[in-house]
């Protein structure tokens, strides 16, 4: 059996943190999505949702320039999970895109974050 493990968002950009390493970028950026649906009194919810992205500039993103706070993005990778002990002595765990694909939703938007 083949196994499989991928993530597709699309959202918009929160923070954005882009460190030069070694002769690369990486950039760590959040990605927020929202999921909507009726309440029990038909009233319409919002759910968001805050993605953690991590993306090496290279083949698959020549330009990590598009990652901009409020850009609409498109991002493909694998999830990655690691177990913490928080401050408070319990043992939490944290989710991550590890992305391969990171592209803007479309250029006209994009240029407008300046992307």
């Amino acid at each position: 059996m083949e196994q499989l493990n991928r993530i597709e968002i699309r959202g918009n950009v929160g923070n954005v943190n882009i460190v030069k390493v070694g002769e690369g970028k990486v950039a760590h950026f959040s990605v927020a999505t929202n999921y909507a649906y009726k309440g029990r009194n038909n009233e319409p919810v919002i759910e968001t949702t805050w993605h953690t992205v991590t993306a090496w500039e290279g083949k698959n993103i020549p330009d990590l320039g598009i990652i901009s706070k409020g850009c609409p993005i498109y991002v493909r990778g694998r999830l990655k999970n690691q177990k913490y002990k928080a401050s408070d002595g319990i043992e939490r765990t944290s989710y991550e895109v590890i992305a391969d694909i990171v592209e803007p939703v479309d250029k006209q938007t994009a240029a407008q974050y300046g992307g």
